[in-house]
This record gives C-alpha cells, sequence and structure tokens, in this order.
C-alpha cells in the first residue's frame, strides 16, 4: 500500500506559541504546555510528515505513542514539535518525535501510524 516515495527520512516540524488552548494550569502562574498537546503536535507532525506521499484516498491513524515529557514550556514561549519517519513496515510507520521550546528540548520518543483508507459515505 505505501508509494514508493514513502521512505525513512520524511520530516516535518510544527512551531507554535504555547496558548491557553495548549496549557495545563494547576503548576501556578500562567500555565506550561500540557503534556497531552505536546503529544497531539508530535501526532501531527507525523501525518505532515507523510500525508502527501500517501496513495489518494488515505490517511494515517495513531495507535502507539512513547514518550517523555522532561521540560516545562510556560505559556507564550514558541514550541518547536519535529517528527521524523524511521521505518515503513507495510501500512505501519514508525516515527521519532521531538519537543523544543526556545531554551531546552522538553519532551522526545517515539511514535507510530498506520495507514488507512478513508470511509466514504455515499
Amino acid at each position: 500500500m505505501p508509494t514508493n516515495d514513502l521512505a525513512p527520512g520524511l520530516t516535518a516540524e510544527i512551531v507554535t506559541t504555547v496558548d491557553d488552548k495548549l496549557v495545563v494550569k494547576h503548576m501556578g502562574g500562567d500555565g506550561v504546555l500540557s503534556t497531552p498537546s505536546m503529544i497531539g503536535l508530535m501526532e501531527r507532525a507525523g501525518i505532515q510528515a507523510v500525508q502527501s506521499h500517501l496513495p489518494e484516498g488515505h490517511t494515517t491513524v495513531g495507535f502507539e505513542v512513547h514518550v517523555k515529557h522532561f521540560g516545562a514550556t510556560p505559556k507564550g514561549k514558541k514550541v518547536t514539535v519535529r517528527a521524523e519517519l524511521l521505518e515503513v513496515d507495510g501500512r505501519k510507520l514508525r516515527f521519532k518525535v521531538e519537543a523544543h521550546d526556545e531554551d531546552k528540548k522538553v519532551g522526545e520518543g517515539t511514535h507510530r501510524r498506520a495507514i488507512i483508507a478513508i470511509q466514504r459515505k455515499d
């Protein structure tokens, strides 16, 4: 199912400013980037890395996340999330994912996605 140009090395990067939609506030102050938000950005980067290389009528769904979130990114700081395709195994894809804020690496790990056909409603 994967196309010939769907190969390890494809990357995508998302740069965004941490805002109210991305923070958890129980840490005090204006809040910090939440772990679910960081993982969501990592998933989006994985999608962006491969979507244009998939056959028409196909997309990917996430099915596994192994991520460590080890640094707080305060609201108002920029965060850069990057995904790199490491492996294509049939319809299963494995990515290396990382997140950096303006000062440091704040998260890293791996993420897996599967290629699926988009169901159409007729």
